[in-house]
C-alpha cells in the first residue's frame, strides 16, 4: 500500500533578469512509494531531486498537483504531515554550546516527547560521542547524528537527501548499514542521490530525474536491463 502518493508535482521559479517567464525545477512528477520500500530519486545535480523532496516535506510550497504522505495532504496540513516523517538535510546548523544529548532531548522535548537521547544515539552508534558537540564530529559522525535527530519523532517516512555526499569509503558503507537496519525496522526511507553505487545497493525502486522531470523509474535491476543490458 503506498504510503507517499505524489500526482503530477511542480516547482517554478522566475527566470533571472526576464519578466514574466519561469523556469520549472520540478514539472509534473507523478510517484508512488510503498510503505518498507527503500525508494530512491536518482540524478545529476540541478535534476530538481532535492525541491521534490522538501515539496514532499512541506519544506517548500507546491505550485502544482500534490503529494500525500500517510493519507495526509502536504498542502492542506502541512503541520500534520511533519508529525509522521523524519528529515535529514544536505546541510545542518546546530546550537554550538549543546552537547549531542543536549540536542537531542530539546528536539524530543520540541515534539512533546521524552525521548532517551541515549537510545537514539544507540540507533546510530554514537553513544561514546553523547558528551560531544556537533563542531567536534567526524564528517560520517555528523550525518549519523543528522539521521538520530530526524528519529526524535519515530517518523514513519524518513526523507535523506544525499546522505553520504563527501564522506570517505568506509563512512559510506557505515551510513548503508544504518539505513538498511531502519529500513528492516519497517521505516519507509525516501532517499535522494547522485551515486549509481549507492542507488543500486540500498533502493529498491528507484526514480532517475532530469531537469525537472522523471525520466525513468523501476528497480534497479529493471533500469540496467532497460538502458545498459
Amino acid at each position: 500500500m503506498p504510503i507517499v502518493e505524489v500526482s503530477n508535482l511542480a516547482k517554478k521559479y522566475p527566470l533571472p533578469d526576464t519578466k514574466n517567464e519561469f523556469f520549472y525545477a520540478v514539472d509534473g512528477i507523478s510517484l508512488s512509494i510503498e510503505k518498507g520500500q527503500i525508494y530512491g530519486i536518482l540524478g545529476p545535480n540541478g535534476a530538481g531531486k532535492t525541491t521534490t523532496m522538501e515539496m514532499i516535506e512541506g519544506l517548500t510550497d507546491i505550485d502544482d498537483g500534490q503529494a500525500i504522505v500517510n493519507d495526509i495532504n502536504v498542502t492542506t496540513h502541512p503541520y500534520e504531515v511533519k508529525k509522521v516523517i523524519g528529515v535529514q538535510l544536505q546541510a545542518n546548523e546546530y546550537f554550538d554550546h549543546l552537547s549531542l544529548r543536549e540536542l537531542l532531548t530539546l528536539f524530543s522535548n520540541l515534539y512533546g516527547r521524552d525521548d532517551d537521547p541515549m537510545t537514539l544515539l544507540g540507533k546510530v552508534n554514537l553513544e561514546e560521542k553523547a558528551g560531544a558537540k556537533p563542531a567536534n564530529l567526524s564528517g560520517g559522525q555528523k550525518q549519523r547524528f543528522s539521521i538520530a535527530c530526524a528519529l526524535v519523532n519515530d517518523p514513519k517516512v524518513l526523507f535523506l537527501d544525499e546522505p553520504t555526499t563527501g564522506l570517505d569509503p568506509q563512512a559510506k558503507r557505515n551510513l548503508w548499514d544504518l539505513v538498511r537496519e531502519l529500513n528492516d525496522s519497517g521505516m519507509t526511507i525516501v532517499l535522494t542521490t547522485h551515486n549509481m553505487e549507492e542507488a543500486e545497493v540500498l533502493c529498491e525502486r528507484l526514480a532517475i530525474m532530469d531537469h525537472g522531470k522523471i525520466i525513468a523509474e523501476g528497480t534497479p535491476q529493471e533500469l540496467i536491463l532497460s538502458h545498459a543490458p
